[in-house]
């Protein structure tokens, strides 16, 4: 058994521990948001929270992430959260939408940690996070779009 703690509620789950935290989560517990990409981790789609940080759900065995907070889009409820998800949605950003989940929870982890990033911050930030649509210069526009808001406006966008 293995005991996960996603979206606020515990889970123990019988599975093998070295399932992919991605499996668990769209198969097991049924939480789509999570999109499946490239299954190598280079391209992000499958990005969650893991205590606060973006992981690549599809090489993270299960039983690596026993005992930490895993957040999935489906549950990201926070000023931060909302301020990216307007800005998102302000900037256009979603064009096929596949790779959003991956992108909108690494633009929440950044800038929890930093709420004022520069561009160079952002393309660090978002390193490894593959858009097909090449909506890049948009979702660095979002990203400082949710940073202002966060600062101006207390989190609305």
């Amino acid at each position: 058994m293995i005991k996960l703690t996603v979206n606020g509620e515990s889970h123990s789950l019988d599975v093998d521990p070295s399932m992919p935290l991605l499996w668990v989560l769209r198969d097991v517990l049924k939480l789509t948001g999570t999109k499946y990409g490239c299954g190598i981790a280079v391209c992000g789609s499958c990005n969650v929270l893991v205590d606060g940080s973006p992981v690549r759900s599809c090489i993270t065995p299960a039983s690596s992430v026993q005992g930490k907070s895993i957040t999935t889009i489906e549950k990201v409820e926070s000023p931060v959260a909302a301020a990216v998800q307007g800005a998102w949605e302000k900037h256009d950003v979603v064009q096929c939408g596949y790779c959003q989940s991956g992108q909108i929870m690494s633009a929440i982890a950044l800038l929890e940690k930093n709420p004022s990033p520069s561009d160079a911050d952002i393309d660090e930030a978002f390193e490894g996070n593959l858009c097909r649509c090449h909506t890049y210069v948009r979702i660095r526009e979002a990203v400082h779009t949710a940073a202002q808001s966060l600062a101006t406006e207390g989190g609305a966008a």
